[in-house]
Order: structure tokens, then sequence, then C-alpha cells
């Protein structure tokens, strides 16, 4: 089979996308914030917001969306391909990216970045909402890592096959 060249460059970009996405949350997952949590109450929950201050005006937001945009039109793009060979796996990988990934980080990360922001300064409404936050913002962004590696795999996988 011929990789469809449409296709064959953006997914190739895509797939090193996803790949560094996994890297990040992994990195996250597995060391940076139990680091934080070892810091302390009051300095985790600054080094927090300071990451998720300093992340919004950094290239990672670039990859993230850009990342984003690739995955839903290539899945958009096999959706309606009905004659590109091996469609379905094309589609899963964009789907699951655009959901497990960049649906996951605005409906639970975002927001719980937001409450950490929001937290009183006194030690006890700090020491709740780095809790909850640790606990609950670390279990997303687990699923971010799966899903963001899920999906290098499946694009890599596709682009092996087709190639």
């Amino acid at each position: 089979m011929m990789l469809n060249s449409i296709i064959a460059l953006p997914l190739f970009i895509a797939s090193l996308s996803a790949g560094v996405m996994a890297g990040v949350y992994f990195a996250f997952s597995t060391f940076i914030m139990r680091s934080f949590d070892q810091l302390g109450i009051v300095k985790a929950t600054g080094a927090m917001n300071t990451v998720n201050e300093v992340i919004l005006r950094s290239w990672f937001m670039t990859l993230f969306f850009g990342s984003t945009l690739l995955y839903a039109a290539l899945a958009g793009y096999a959706l309606f391909a009905a004659d590109l060979a091996g469609r379905w796996w094309l589609f899963a990988a964009g789907l699951i990216y655009v959901v497990g990934m960049f649906l996951c980080t605005a409906l639970f990360n975002v927001p719980l970045n937001n409450r950490l922001a929001a937290a009183g300064v006194d030690d006890s409404s700090r020491a709740e909402a780095w809790n909850h936050y640790f606990v609950h913002w670390t279990r997303w962004n687990h699923l971010r890592a799966i899903c963001s590696l899920i999906t290098a795999a499946l694009s890599i996988q596709y682009l092996v096959s087709q190639g």
C-alpha cells in the first residue's frame, strides 16, 4: 500500500507532537508532581501556579493546540475518505488524542489549575486545595499521558503499515 500523500507529512508531524506531549505528561505523572508535593504545601502550590502561568506563554501552547488541530483534521479526513486504507485506525488515533488529551485538559486539568490558583492563603485552605489538586490533577494527567502515547503509537503504526 502507498501512504496517502495528503496526510503523510501532517501525520508525521502529529505523531512526533503526540510523542512529545506524552513525554511531558509522563514527566509530570512520574516525578514532577511528587517532587512538588515533597516541597511542602506552600512551595508546591507556588511552584505549580508558576508552571501554569509560564506554560501559557510558552511554545508548549503551540504544540498543544497545533497537535490537537492536526489530529482533529486527520480524524475528520479519515472519517470522510471512504477509500483511505486503514482509515479507522487513523480516525481512532485522532479521536483518542482530541478526547483523551485535549478535552481532558480543558474539562478537568484547567479547572483544577484555576481552583489551585484561587486557593486562599491561609494554611488550611491552601492545604485542602493542594491535596485535592495533587490527587485529581495527577489522575487526569495520567490519562493525558496514556492517550498521547497510544495516539503516537497508532500514528507510527499507521505510517509504517501504509508506507
